[in-house]
């Protein structure tokens, strides 16, 4: 049975991986490559801890020639549509560019080298000279705040748009 919950039974496809506590209560690591699902997860998770710093950020900080706006939400909308397509455009080329082209779940993982969320951009050494086990601890922190920022960011969406009111 399931670490996390108990009434259900540990997904086997999890064991080994960092910052596995069994829980998959929708059976994904069944259906889905978990390699693919811990690419998602990181990217996921990295996306919204930049979110949450932008998005109380915002509140503060105004860049030159843009309207201040209380809520975030409404953020998007002073800048237009055609800064946010620019945004998804190359967020698109970025992906296509760190996959070499694989961009779909078969193709992502075609080199069987490939570790999940390694784009092989490490300018400040944090990875070099680390042990395996100083490796994983890295990696498992990296998850746990990305699974918190998830969290985080989806709270502070909610509550701008149930209450109408800025974040702090």
């Amino acid at each position: 049975m399931s670490k996390s919950v108990p009434f259900l039974t540990a997904p086997a496809n999890t064991k080994g991986w960092v910052g596995d506590v069994e829980f998959d209560p929708f059976s994904f690591s069944e259906n889905f490559d978990m390699k693919w699902l811990r690419e998602a997860e990181i990217k996921h998770g990295r996306v919204s801890m930049l979110a949450t710093l932008g998005f109380w950020q915002q509140q503060y900080v105004t860049l030159p020639g843009m309207t201040p706006v209380t809520d975030s939400n409404l953020a998007p909308t002073v800048v237009g549509v055609g800064a946010m397509l620019q945004i998804i455009v190359w967020m698109g080329v970025l992906e296509f560019w760190t996959n070499k082209g694989n961009v779909t779940m078969e193709t992502m993982f075609s080199d069987p080298k490939r570790v999940p969320g390694d784009l092989g951009f490490d300018p400040m050494g944090l990875a070099s000279g680390k042990s395996e086990a100083e490796m994983e601890r890295m990696q498992l922190r990296e998850l746990k705040n990305g699974r918190l920022a998830m969290l985080a960011i989806g709270g502070m969406i909610h509550h701008n748009w149930i209450f109408g009111e800025p974040l702090f």
